[in-house]
């Protein structure tokens, strides 16, 4: 029997629609015989790179292609369609799934991929539900189905083959000979979508118009028995309960194999009027059409290459990248004074070898002006990660710190032996971090820019509210249910309730909630929607749109592609991590407070090092509000450890981690710093690396000094070795490798063993240093701030409240280091917080915006009109609506107008009833 090859089939990433994963699909398919399987999403093409990884894996052929709600041909009716809104009752919503839907397939390669990107970005540039305009509706090199959800189909079901025939034509004037017209049977009665007469319909219209059908299966879940969940996935992307007297799912739009699919083939050419032999001719052209669709995931994806933007959009002009990052570096040596330190250059020419081997200029290049925009913008940024141990970072202004001085390794972020792209992220302030967004969109361009999706996925109580509002069970009872299960995987739901104490009550009524849990089981990881990842930008060359969907966000409305963070790096495609720091933001404000009442500006990037006070300040766990040391844990631990320099708080950063912890580390090294307990090495050769510890392993980049000392491997697989350390799999095969090495390089059985001990443990509680030192800059920063401009401190932590702790205690921390806290007042304070000169010294002034209920747009009017000369000056002018004019009252804002705050709110009952009565402008 020949091969069947399904065109037509939808994994999770339909959301609300397929019940199955892409993965799962790939398996099923090679279990079945296939050699080749489409995936055709609904309005998405978000599961195609793990569905071709997964076809790989399963040795099938991956096809690519969406199914998409196309408008109707005549000009206008796209716009029309999208106007047209049911309205719902009150309280409700209505899903409108009225549009035509249409299946494309990538066929020609390269350029197949392309127009399909396009297709699907251009259903989703307009409003509400993803619908492709006609006048976008055409492309080379796909190949259309025509199914029974098509207008055609429609109209064949309808019985009116003469206005199918009429649909048809402008299908036929733009795809030509790329359309096919697609048979469905899913054992169904009546004419509608999935019945015999529909398919044998189809059939038979094809063969009169001489349109090449296709037959598929228009598959939505990988196995039989899975059409219950299908159920519980369309009544909650429609917001309606399962209603068996509207029609559930038929239980046949699974994977089936190839004996299936002929069997459904020569039922329906018999219903159809042809011979049964002409069903081989069906599956023979459903087959010359799967193998019209050559897309290849590595060569037409990108799979497996990088993209960066264009050499001359980072500087390059007329040079090379690569000669204009040496040139770069080279400017950025003379320009910190490394000029004549022989070990800078001698790194500085080794990491530019690394970077060229890779090619890996342009990303270089890309990620400095980023950053060089964003301190232009007058924003805060820093890096971090272990792209912090990169000198060339360092010397193009990206990282702050010195990585030769700390001991920072290159091979820890790339080395020749290390092929993935390299992760530099960069902290931003939170509160402009849209604003940088909007920035790097307007370096680069919409054509090479793009926000990165993050699906959002059923787990347990998601899964059993829908799940339960498909079975029409009591809201009330759902929230219940949904609310005693703590936040786990749907696919635990059962196992949750046999092993859970909490869950022992609702344990006991398991079997009156019948299928409820083998259908929330079944919901398991399934996306739901979609969103924008909270700092992932993607940045290529201009042929980002023809390798990624994009669609806008909702809100501000910036391009956003349709994979997610781990598919884009399989595409190649540069992610760069913008992320938002509370305390960025939070040492912007105080840094703008100081320079708005003394007209210095602090330059905090530029601090002295090693400040005395700053580290008493440390010493003394008066550390609340400063980052990364302010938790009771790590007060305690500094408080043990006393640092008294950078270096200290690198480890303390490192130390206060689950796994060094767990493994008991930091009383060791707490000793031996103290001088209580002798510094100990596994061996003279490697007191190099541990000495800035005591002999303890804290780093990464120890580790991987270690495995290059005792085996001579280098740090580049060196650093391979200890990524390795953390698969319990790898573990045995890497010790042998690593005692063969050490025995010939001369070490003793007892000093191996030894080592690896010290090695193996590590693989459980380890910290990048990179990471560390980026982490301690802006710890080192904040902790100067506290102690040297105190009330500008708190005002930044009020305003943006970075840390950990409610505002109360941070007020009562204030006024316990002796800062006065000044009350709210409608003359004096902010929208923010503020400082002002308080008896010789400076005070916090609370801001507008803490007032319960007041909105942006309130307070900003309010501090606009300052000052007030009088209760009716302010209710005039500052126009607040009562209930907030009245709670200023209540706490005192409005105290400078003389009267007690009796008499205020009786002030302000009347001046409401002068305004209603005399139909003035002022707020209800």
């Amino acid at each position: 029997m020949p091969g069947f090859t399904h065109l037509h089939t939808v994994s999770g990433f339909s959301s609300r629609y397929g019940a199955s994963h892409p993965e799962r699909l790939a398996e099923r398919a090679s279990e079945r015989g296939m050699d080749a399987l489409a995936l055709t999403d609904r309005d998405t093409l978000a599961g195609a790179v793990r569905f071709s990884k997964a076809c790989a894996k399963a040795g099938v052929r991956p096809l690519l292609g969406a199914e998409l709600a196309v408008a109707d041909a005549e000009p206008g009716a796209g716009a029309e369609r999208r106007g047209r809104r049911r309205t719902p009752v009150r309280g409700g919503s209505f899903v409108d799934e009225s549009a035509p839907r249409v299946t494309f397939l990538a066929r020609d390669g390269a350029r197949g991929w392309g127009e399909l990107c396009r297709l699907v970005s251009a259903a989703h540039e307009g409003e509400g539900t993803p619908l492709l305009p006609w006048e976008r509706n055409h492309a080379e090199g796909l190949t259309v189905l025509l199914g029974p959800g098509s207008d055609v189909g429609r109209a064949l079901a309808a019985g009116r083959p003469d206005r199918a025939a009429r649909l048809l034509a402008p299908w036929r004037d733009v795809y030509g000979d790329a359309l096919r017209l697609e048979a469905v049977w899913h054992g169904r009665e009546g004419t509608g979508p999935g019945s015999l007469r529909l398919a044998a319909r189809t059939v038979g219209f094809a063969a009169e118009h001489r349109i090449r059908p296709v037959l598929t299966n228009a598959v939505r879940y990988a196995d039989p028995g899975l059409g219950p969940v299908a159920d519980v996935l369309d009544a909650a992307r429609r917001l309606v309960p399962i209603d068996p007297a509207k029609g559930l799912d038929s239980g046949e739009a699974w994977l089936k194999g190839a004996g299936d699919m002929f069997a459904a083939a020569e039922r329906i050419v018999e219903a159809a009027g042809f011979r049964r032999e002409t069903a081989h001719r069906l599956v023979e052209q459903t087959q010359a059409t799967a193998a019209e669709c050559l897309v290849d995931p590595e060569d037409d994806l990108g799979i497996g290459t990088v993209h960066f933007p264009e050499p001359h959009l980072v500087g390059a002009g007329r040079r090379t990248a690569q000669r204009t990052l040496a040139s770069r570096a080279a400017a950025g040596m003379v320009l910190r004074g490394y000029d004549r330190r022989r070990e800078y250059w001698e790194r500085m020419h080794h990491e530019l070898d690394i970077i060229a081997h890779h090619g890996f200029a342009s990303y270089f290049l890309t990620v400095s002006q980023v950053v060089e925009d964003v301190r232009k913008m007058g924003v805060r940024v820093a890096a971090r990660g272990s792209g912090a141990g990169s000198l060339v970072n360092h010397l193009l202004g990206i990282a702050h710190a010195d990585p030769i001085e700390h001991r920072l390794l290159m091979e820890r972020f790339l080395s020749k032996e290390r092929v993935v792209l390299p992760d530099i992220d960069i902290d931003v302030e939170s509160a402009r971090r849209l604003e940088v967004y909007r920035a790097i969109i307007g370096r680069f361009g919409t054509e090479r820019v793009a926000t990165v999706a993050m699906p959002e996925t059923y787990r347990v109580r998601h899964a059993i509210r829908d799940v339960g509002a498909a079975l029409s069970m009591d809201p009330a009872e759902i929230d219940r249910v949904a609310k005693s299960f703590p936040h786990i995987r749907a696919r635990d739901a059962r196992a949750a309730l046999e092993e859970l104490p909490e869950l022992r009550a609702l344990a006991g009524e398991k079997e009156k909630y019948g299928k409820l849990w083998e259908l929330v089981e079944g919901l398991d990881a399934l996306p739901r929607g979609v969103a924008m990842h909270p700092c992932g930008v993607l940045l290529s060359d201009a042929s980002l749109l023809a390798r990624t969907p994009v669609m806008p966000t909702s809100g501000e409305g910036f391009p956003m592609s349709q994979f997610d963070k781990d598919d884009v790096e399989d595409l190649g495609l540069l992610k760069l991590d913008v992320l938002g720091v509370r305390m960025q933001s939070a040492m912007a404000h105080a840094v703008e407070e100081v320079e708005r009442v003394s007209g210095v500006r602090v330059d905090l990037d530029g601090l002295p090092p090693g400040d005395p006070q700053t580290y008493r300040l440390i010493q003394s766990t008066e550390t609340l509000g400063c980052f990364q040391i302010e938790s009771p844990g790590q007060r305690d631990l500094v408080g043990r450890l006393q640092p008294a320099g950078f270096h200290d708080l690198v480890v303390d950063i490192s130390l206060f981690r689950p796994g060094p912890v767990a493994a008991d580390m930091v009383r060791p090294f707490i000793e031996a710093r103290h001088g209580r307990a002798p510094i100990r090495y596994p061996h003279p050769d490697l007191e190099g690396p541990l000495k800035e510890t005591y002999g303890v392993v804290v780093f990464h980049e120890q580790i991987i000094d270690i495995v290059d000392i005792m085996t001579g491997c280098g740090r580049g697989e060196a650093d391979r070795v200890r990524r390795g350390l953390s698969d319990p799999e790898s573990q045995e095969r890497i010790k042998v490798w690593f005692a063969q090495h050490a025995a010939v390089n001369g070490y003793d059985a007892e000093t191996i063993q030894r080592t690896w001990e010290i090695v193996e443990a590590f693989g459980s509680y380890g910290f990048c240093k990179a990471h560390a030192v980026a982490f301690a800059v802006p710890t080192y920063q904040s902790a100067w701030l506290k102690t040297h401009h105190p009330a500008a401190f708190y005002a930044g932590l009020l305003t943006h409240d970075p840390g950990m702790y409610p505002k109360r205690l941070l007020l009562a921390d204030a006024r316990r280091r002796g800062v006065p806290v000044l009350p709210l007042d409608v003359n004096a304070s902010g929208v923010a917080h503020r400082i002002e000169l308080v008896s010789g010294k400076w005070g916090l002034r609370l801001a507008l915006s803490d007032v319960h209920g007041i909105s942006e747009a309130e307070a900003a009017r309010i501090a606009e009109g300052q000052p007030y000369a009088s209760l009716v000056d302010f209710w005039e002018r500052g126009r607040p609506s009562r209930p907030l004019a009245q709670r200023l009252a209540q706490v005192g804002a409005l105290d400078a107008f003389g009267a007690n705050r009796r008499d205020l709110q009786l002030h302000l009952t009347e001046l409401h009833r002068g305004a209603r009565g005399g139909g003035g402008g002022q707020l209800p």
